[in-house]
């Protein structure tokens, strides 16, 4: 690695040349493995959870693709299983652990050379690791959030052991960019504008499992997103548990509106998303910038959790009931065609009858394009895992599916209002015989068309509506 006579090369560069060489170690061996054997050894990679695991995932899978693993589809035929794992629903938790039984088996039946490796949110959990030494031996690599960038020397520390390699960091060290990353999508891109989080929301392991938040230097996010303009990309996510504190920790008088505003000046045809932006650090200054340049797109997901004050206190949510609406008006005021969308929870402890009548009351008021709809989970190590919680689980049943219900009226009657309109939309897969595509607002559009198109934006007329998605026509090509 070049460095300027006098520079000192940075404890990450380092990091990554020493990456760099476990992939070429590994890559020789698997190598080895397919002259003797005449196939490539096969990967298998699932991540679980939120867009950051997934983004994750892919530099993982970039990783692997470089030692000389091959990606597969199939579990059942993998050599390498890796799960980034996801603890902030039960469900996804337990999904896991049903996988592990299986795991299990395949490897004392089918494929005893299996390496089966773990990472993620779950790992930083301690109950979680006393579990799989306890029950799920047949594990061999578990990693956690702050060190990914090491699998490749996690790998080859595995090949040469038969012992289970466990490496936890409690805290986050180094950013190790610029290793090795497969892109799910040819067209849009994830980029990691910072991580972790400072805002333990009472219910959240998030802050806990991720780690305090870090920025990345902005040079380096713009550099990022100019290379993946270069490329092609017509879509760029910036990621962030609250992209909104962006900046903060730098010192350098930088907030995430000024990032924006940067990387919406760049040339080339792309659209500039976010997620998720937390009500708490929301500002004017941020919906004026997402307002003056036509790159970013109007859509904005901005959870409310609950309409009740109280409980929003209960929460530890750092706002109210009026401050949120009062956002949501600003927001609405400056980007009339803005796609608002958000998360709720039902049945927080304690939360009353009244209370959730708040929500519902909320819900009329703001009509959200869509919402992410949850009833409450405790989550071992929180402070509302503790809190009583006298609601019986039959009367939360109920509240969820009245507000399901009332969301699912809603949206439908939005969607009703695109009909007979024109959308410049980003086309992006195929749904059994129609094409799928994306408005700048988000919203799902089935149209017929040929495949060729996938990658491209479009100009779709809206022909129909459900409750979930759009349908359309091609007008013209762009």
């Amino acid at each position: 690695m070049e460095n300027k006579a006098g520079s000192a090369v940075k404890p990450s560069e380092m990091e990554l040349v020493k990456q760099l060489e476990y992939i070429r170690m590994i890559r020789e061996k698997n190598d080895a493995f397919e002259m003797a054997n005449g196939r490539k050894k096969k990967f298998y990679s699932l991540a679980l959870g939120c867009q950051m695991n997934a983004h994750d995932s892919e530099k993982l899978e970039g990783m692997l693709t470089e030692m000389g693993f091959e990606a597969t589809d199939v579990e059942k035929e993998a050599d390498f299983i890796i799960y980034n794992t996801c603890c902030v629903r039960e469900n996804a938790e337990l999904k896991v652990y049903g996988k592990l039984g299986w795991l299990k088996h395949y490897k004392e039946v089918k494929n005893p050379d299996a390496i089966i490796a773990l990472c993620g949110c779950m790992m930083q959990q301690e109950t979680v690791l006393q579990t799989l030494r306890q029950k799920y031996r047949h594990v061999d690599i578990v990693f956690g959030t702050f060190n990914l960038y090491k699998l490749p020397e996690l790998v080859a520390t595995r090949m040469e052991s038969d012992r289970t390699v466990y490496d936890i960091w409690q805290e986050h060290q180094e950013v190790v960019e610029d290793l090795p990353i497969i892109r799910h999508f040819p067209y849009k891109a994830s980029v990691n504008i910072m991580f972790g989080c400072n805002n333990f929301c009472s219910y959240c392991i998030v802050p806990y499992v991720r780690g305090r938040e870090r920025s990345r230097r902005p040079e380096e996010i713009l550099a990022e997103a100019k290379r993946l303009v270069a490329e092609g990309y017509k879509e760029i996510t910036l990621l962030g548990q609250n992209v909104n504190s962006y900046g903060k920790d730098l010192g350098l008088g930088v907030d995430f509106a000024d990032l924006l505003a940067e990387i919406a000046q760049l040339d080339g045809d792309f659209l500039i998303r976010f997620m998720t932006s937390h009500p708490r650090d929301a500002s004017k200054k941020l919906f004026d910038t997402m307002a003056k340049f036509p790159k970013i797109a109007k859509q904005l997901h901005l959870p409310f959790q609950s309409g009740s004050s109280r409980v929003l206190k209960a929460m530890n949510r750092h706002y109210d009931r009026e401050q949120y609406l009062e956002l949501v008006r600003y927001a609405k005021s400056v980007m009339p065609e803005l796609v608002l969308t958000s998360d709720v929870i039902v049945g927080f402890p304690g939360e009353t009858a009244e209370e959730f009548e708040e929500t519902m009351t909320l819900i009329e008021e703001v009509r959200y394009d869509s919402l992410f709809t949850f009833i409450f989970s405790p989550r071992i190590g929180t402070p509302a895992a503790k809190m009583e919680d006298p609601t019986p689980k039959a009367e939360k049943n109920e509240r969820f599916d009245r507000l399901c219900a009332l969301q699912n009226r809603i949206s439908e009657e939005i969607h009703e209002t695109y009909v007979g309109k024109t959308f410049r939309c980003l086309v992006d897969g195929v749904d059994k015989d129609h094409l799928t595509a994306r408005t700048e607002g988000g919203r799902l559009v089935r149209f017929m068309g040929c495949e060729s198109l996938i990658g491209t934006y479009q100009n779709i007329k809206i022909t129909g509506s459900t409750t979930w998605s759009l349908t359309g026509a091609l007008e013209c090509a762009n």
